[in-house]
């Protein structure tokens, strides 16, 4: 019986050890999305320091981005520009891997921000591979109207 007991007490100890950790951690409320958005942001701004502000305010080309550079220099955006892919004629997964291992860095940093990642794509994704691609021109004619309706 006492060994019974033992583990038990064991048990409940580590038990009443986690929950006083739990409620000894620190509440931070820029991740709480029942938090309304200018408290969430106060929060989080009182938080960051000058270089975590210039990170996320920096906008970098894919071509000089990696997981590395991005969780190195808080990075809080990555872009594609014009002609500007992963690899010649990259696939969906290609270009999500590659995402992915952007956003790996931006959320192993101290605050835990994901990028936001853009792309060149005014008429369409052409440069994702196979995407649509809509047509301009037609798109242009389209806003014009050649008649006076009286």
């Amino acid at each position: 019986m006492a060994r019974i007991s033992n583990k038990f007490e064991g048990i409940m100890l580590l038990m009443c050890l986690g929950w006083a950790a739990i409620a000894e951690a620190e509440y931070i409320a820029y991740k709480d999305p029942k938090q309304h958005i200018n408290v969430r942001i106060k929060d989080l701004m009182s938080r960051m320091t000058l270089e975590e502000k210039i990170g996320q305010m920096t906008q970098i080309e894919r071509t000089v981005a990696t997981t590395e550079v991005v969780k190195k220099y808080l990075i809080g955006s990555v872009f594609s520009g014009g002609g500007s892919v992963p690899a010649v004629n990259a696939s969906a997964r290609t270009w999500v891997d590659m995402v992915n291992g952007f956003q790996k860095g931006a959320v192993s940093t101290r605050l835990q921000i994901p990028i936001i990642y853009g792309m060149d794509a005014v008429h369409g994704n052409n440069n994702a591979y196979k995407a649509t691609i809509f047509p301009h021109n037609i798109g242009l004619g389209a806003t014009r109207q050649a008649y006076i309706y009286i």
